[in-house]
């Protein structure tokens, strides 16, 4: 290795740990000629995987993009990013075994899988974008699928009163509304 504050080649080790998903090792090292110490990591070095996206293009696999998109889905949310490391790491150990070639349905599929089971709002987030939702009906379904009925908010109450309620679902266009008649 060489010393990232004088050049020199010459260093010990002082310390080897393995990473806490053992995927590497940290080493700490010592300049023999600075005696500056620093960190360096040592990785297997796999081979390059790479996603074919939906119009049947190719593009080198990101770590960095995986993460970004969790992240986002996760925005605002109290998880914390250890959590969020762990979801990528299950997610490209997955990726990297089974093959040279991912298609990007099957990276989207697995992180819906891990998020429904850490955070609801995070897998709808992620899903919206992910399936491309056009309309709340879609968002309506996928917490259905979530096996979560919608609860009613006060806006629900009184746009769709319980005796009026019965006999129409929020989804008809023939609801009373009590302040507005027919709408």
């Amino acid at each position: 290795m060489r010393c990232p504050k004088c050049g020199s080649r010459d260093d010990k080790v002082i310390d080897s740990r393995q990473s806490r998903d053992a995927s590497s090792i940290r080493r700490r090292r010592e300049c023999l000629k600075c005696k500056y110490r620093y960190t360096t990591y040592e990785e297997i070095e796999r081979s390059d995987l790479r996603v074919v996206k939906r119009n049947r293009t190719h593009e080198p696999f990101d770590r960095r993009k995986l993460a970004a998109s969790i992240a986002k889905a996760f925005e605002k949310r109290s998880t914390s990013l250890l959590t969020l490391e762990d979801i990528v790491d299950e997610i490209v150990h997955e990726l990297e075994t089974g093959g040279r070639e991912v298609l990007s349905s099957v990276i989207g599929a697995k992180v819906l899988e891990k998020l429904r089971a850490i955070d609801e709002v995070a897998y709808l987030r992620y899903a919206s974008v992910y399936q491309r939702f056009q309309d709340v009906d879609e968002f309506v379904d996928a917490i259905h699928t979530l096996g979560r009925r919608v609860k009613p908010n006060a806006l629900q109450r009184e746009l769709f009163p319980p005796e009026t309620a019965q006999n129409s679902t929020p989804g008809s266009r023939n609801i009373r509304n009590k302040n507005h008649g027919r709408v």
